[in-house]
């Protein structure tokens, strides 16, 4: 009997390969040309050594030097010497390009589009092929818009993955790319690319009870996850917490509602911040925490949402003394070119793994801990090379939106004050990530959502704050650049504007902390 192993790069992307009975992953790996690190292959040197996140599996014959008995029982693993005895998820510690291989491309027919609300749109595909799409629960894909040149926007998957048409939720935000092309010119019968799946922010083996939090459309891989859990035999319960800005944001409750008939021990709860909704529950997310969800913190966590939720979240925690056993996250931002998550992924927006701890230990999946003057000068690193390989080669399209990102994220600004400290967090990550998206280079684009800045800035920027009055004109200014395809003036005003920003995240560290 073979059994199905995704090996989940730190890239962000996943392959899946089928490991035959009696058969070790490396051997299968090498066999679909997957060369992940591997050096002696008789259990003596422990250069393949991984972190199996879900499965069973002979652990084959070793020595010590190569892997511990302490590794061992946190879940570490040789690739070399392992023979699953179930379907794995296994963390492979190097990137794709590295394993020589990548994401792979699928073709599909758009089968459904559908307006489930004033504010979000469902749409299906049908897979060329679908016998060879494998993906995990929670995972996303990069979809390119028809029309756009090749321009791609990235979606968690809202199906699970056995069902044959596969299913995405898109939030319309005017001027989006996605956006625009659903509403206005979309017909069943499209033809429609897209590659992956990606991201770490996917559903474990259950081993204890669940507390799944949405925000908005972040939603949709969390419909995943349910689909997924319906067909298993899992005797833990499962809550979800769905949280929107208004009632009309609130979609798919029929099928949540589905789910509480399907799923032994499923419950929800929907919150909406608007003081005005007919919701019986409003506010946070975090206000409607009660004791059994979060069992004493013998829990495991899933949230997909904006920066500034997932912040929300972890802060609630802290200050309630709770550490869940395990807490993944995938973060997404909300704009005119970021039509939906994760992305996640948030990103996969931003999802990095975390030092791969045993699972009976507790960790984190999104978070990487750095100063902030390190994320921040991580990402003008980025930026400076990014700009090398888009400076003149953005249409008069990608310019048009890059500019109203800019000012979007002028809109919650005034002059040294914040108008809404929230939502510039929000649209000033779209802004930066919009050259990673445009330039088209996935390793780029991963390395970017992989930096902690949203995160940073939704930690400790408050209403009250003082911004650096400079940030919205070097946004402007970086535009401007562009448009006059000044390479040299784009980076002269990159490198400004990451010392405006640092100088803006120290201020406000600094009133924090008083």
């Amino acid at each position: 009997m073979s059994h199905q192993v995704a090996l989940a790069f730190e890239d962000g992307i996943t392959r899946f390969i089928k490991v035959g009975a009696n058969e070790t992953v490396a051997d299968a790996s090498y066999k679909a040309r997957i060369n992940i690190p591997l050096d002696c292959r008789d259990g003596a040197c422990g250069t393949c050594k991984v972190f199996c996140e879900s499965g069973k599996y002979d652990g084959g014959d070793y020595i010590e030097e190569a892997l511990t008995d302490d590794e061992a029982e946190a879940g570490y693993c040789l690739p070399c010497q392992m023979v699953p005895e179930s379907d794995l998820v296994l963390q492979i510690p190097t990137t794709s390009d590295v394993a020589k291989t990548s994401a792979t491309s699928f073709e599909s027919t758009l089968s459904e589009i559908r307006r489930i609300s004033e504010t979000t749109y469902a749409f299906s595909l049908e897979v060329d092929k679908r016998e060879d799409l494998s993906f995990l629960p929670g995972q996303y894909v990069n979809i390119e818009v028809p029309g756009s040149g090749g321009q791609t926007r990235s979606y968690s998957f809202s199906s699970g993955p056995e069902v044959d048409i596969v299913s995405f939720l898109i939030r319309i935000t005017d001027g989006g790319l996605m956006s625009t092309y659903m509403r206005d010119t979309a017909q069943v019968g499209d033809r429609i690319t897209f590659t992956g799946p990606m991201g770490s922010f996917f559903l474990r083996e259950p081993k204890r009870q669940s507390l799944l939090l949405a925000g908005g459309t972040g939603l949709a891989p969390l419909l995943a996850i349910l689909e997924k859990l319906a067909g298993m035999d899992n005797p833990h319960p499962v809550h979800l917490i769905y949280g929107v800005n208004t009632d009309i944001d609130l979609v798919e409750l029929d099928v949540l509602q589905d789910y509480t008939q399907r799923i032994a021990g499923f419950s929800f709860d929907t919150v909406v911040g608007d003081p005005d909704s007919a919701s019986q529950k409003k506010g946070y997310v975090t206000n409607h925490f009660e004791p059994q969800h979060l069992a004493e913190g013998d829990v495991d966590i899933y949230l997909c949402g904006p920066p500034p939720m997932v912040e929300g979240v972890r802060r609630h925690l802290e200050a309630e003394g709770l550490k869940p056993q395990n807490f993944y996250y995938e973060k997404f931002a909300l704009a005119v070119v970021a039509d939906t998550e994760p992305a996640e992924p948030a990103a996969p927006a931003a999802e990095a793994p975390a030092a791969q701890a045993a699972a009976d230990q507790g960790y984190e999946i999104g978070e990487e801990h750095a100063s902030f003057e390190a994320q921040f000068d991580a990402r003008m690193a980025l930026e400076l090379a990014v700009v090398e390989l888009t400076m003149g080669k953005l249409a008069e399209g990608q310019l048009g939106e890059f500019k109203v990102l800019a000012e979007l994220a002028g809109k919650t600004l005034d002059g040294e004050k914040f108008i809404n400290a929230e939502e510039f967090t929000v649209t000033n990550d779209a802004f930066h990530e919009f050259l990673f998206k445009a330039v088209g280079n996935e390793h780029l684009l991963q390395a970017y959502r992989r930096l902690d800045v949203p995160a940073l800035m939704a930690a400790v920027l408050r209403q009250e704050h003082w911004i650096d009055g400079a940030v919205d004109a070097d946004h402007l200014g970086i535009v401007a650049a562009f448009e006059k395809q000044d390479i040299a003036a784009a980076r002269a005003a990159i490198t400004a504007h990451n010392q405006h920003a640092k100088a803006t995240m120290a201020a406000a560290s600094k009133a924090a902390a008083q």
